[in-house]
């Protein structure tokens, strides 16, 4: 891939002020990044205070600082995003604008972050929605999940588009060759599932230039089974939250079980460090967070518990996504050939809200 610390390479424009820990553990992210991976970061929000925490790791002039006058409190929502014009954030986005950073890394409020992106960066031609993509830590490779957050509710057409995202994605972060798609639902039969579903599969059939493999359930979201897992924001948010607590709760009682007896901690003495290697492939810190897919930038949205080691992965996704070109694979995706059916308007027969269809009109 490009070389994200080639000089003359935009830096990534970090929200110094969003996470739970912002901002010691957000600088402690950035001066990791730039001292342990060569990112160049910059960071976002009030000078003095990001002044004063560069000084304790020594780092003032190894990260600048961009001022923002204005901060998004993780209980703020989309509306925020109108209220606080100059937010860090908002700053943030407005340096990827202008080509004055080549990403953005947040670990601030979702709600907000999605609603600056759309604001400030727009959409690319074409999208419907922006969506938020995780990787799962499956094996062989991590499986691409979304959305996984950001529309609670969709039309089949935008999962169509979930799927290209998704699928330019895996090809460009993880480096997966025509990466295998599946819908995810209650069954693996074509007819199982509700309406938006059913016509959703029927659209991804016949979709050009993805590897549709079909329905998968919820079980197969750690199986490796397809490549990228395409669902609807609410359905995809609480699946990863509950493989975030089922991975939380299995450690818990690996722990527990361990300490048991002194047998069972000769065992896991015996096995340290391959439980040490299995937390880490499984530790969300370690992966950088989700992608906003779908705007004209590239914008990372770290873990709002993130510590500087989190912080720091992020940033490393950002530069790599950004000097591989994601958005740019993205816009590719959705050129006129690949670009999904006109907006759905009910089942067969039926118009906006089950009317009769308007004469002259197709109908699918």
């Amino acid at each position: 891939m490009p070389d994200i610390a080639a000089p003359g390479v935009a830096p990534i424009a970090l929200d110094a002020m969003g996470g739970d820990h912002a901002p010691e553990e957000v600088v402690a992210g950035a001066v990791r990044a730039v001292r342990e991976h060569g990112v160049p970061v910059v960071l976002v929000g009030s000078p003095r205070i990001l002044y004063e925490a560069l000084v304790l790791h020594d780092a003032t002039t190894e990260v600048p600082i961009v001022r923002a006058e204005e901060v998004l409190s993780m209980e703020e929502g989309a509306l925020a995003s109108l209220r606080r014009p100059r937010s860090s954030i908002a700053v943030a986005c407005h340096l990827v604008r202008r080509g004055d950073a080549c990403a953005v890394v947040s670990a601030g409020s979702t709600a907000g972050i999605v609603a600056t992106g759309k604001l400030r960066l727009k959409s690319l031609p074409g999208v419907l929605r922006p969506a938020i993509a995780v990787a799962l830590p499956t094996r062989p490779r991590p499986t691409v999940l979304l959305d996984a957050g950001a529309n609670a509710e969709v039309k089949p057409e935008m999962l169509v588009q979930f799927a290209q995202l998704g699928t330019a994605y895996a090809e460009t972060a993880l480096e997966i060759d025509k990466p295998r798609v599946g819908l995810l639902t209650i069954g693996s039969e074509p007819e199982k599932g509700n309406k938006l579903v059913r016509r959703a599969h029927e659209l991804l059939s016949a979709a050009p230039g993805l590897g549709f493999a079909g329905n998968v359930e919820g079980h197969d979201l750690l199986t490796g089974v397809v490549d990228v897992v395409v669902t609807d924001g609410f359905t995809g948010n609480v699946a990863l939250k509950t493989v975030e607590g089922s991975v939380r709760y299995a450690f818990g009682e690996l722990r527990d079980t361990i300490e048991e007896s002194p047998a069972a901690r000769l065992g896991g003495l015996l096995q340290r460090r391959r439980l040490r290697e299995l937390r880490r492939r499984l530790d969300p810190e370690e992966h950088g967070g989700a992608v906003l897919l779908g705007l004209n930038g590239t914008v990372v949205i770290a873990h709002g518990a993130s510590r500087a080691q989190g912080v720091s992965a992020a940033c490393v996704l950002a530069a790599r996504l950004a000097a591989r070109g994601v958005t740019g694979r993205i816009a590719e995706r959705l050129a006129p050939a690949h670009r999904p059916h006109r907006l759905w308007r009910g089942a067969p027969g039926q118009g906006r809200e089950g009317a009769a269809p308007r004469e002259g009109r197709d109908h699918p």
